[in-house]
């Protein structure tokens, strides 16, 4: 594996768990796609640093279980600017 991904995977991974970060927050704030956060984080960085792969699993995992409520408040908050 070639130096700059592996040094990708690990600092995607500090940001992530340091800013409890999205998937999507850490896309845009490396300028690489979603698809890539999520391979660098879960195939590649268990290569590298398992604990910190670990570490970083825990944090996308529990923004996987919360993203229908950020949902259903983005929604609720959409309409109810609409509304008045």
């Amino acid at each position: 594996m070639k130096a700059y991904i592996e040094e990708r995977a690990v600092e995607a991974a500090k940001f992530i768990i340091t800013y409890n970060a999205t998937v999507r927050e850490t896309a845009k704030k490396f300028g690489i796609s979603k698809s890539t956060v999520h391979k660098d984080v879960t195939e590649r960085l268990e290569k590298i640093n398992p604990k910190l792969a670990n570490e970083a699993r825990k944090v996308l995992e529990l923004n996987k279980a919360e993203r229908h409520l950020r949902g259903g408040l983005a929604t609720k908050e959409k309409y109810s600017t609409i509304m008045k």
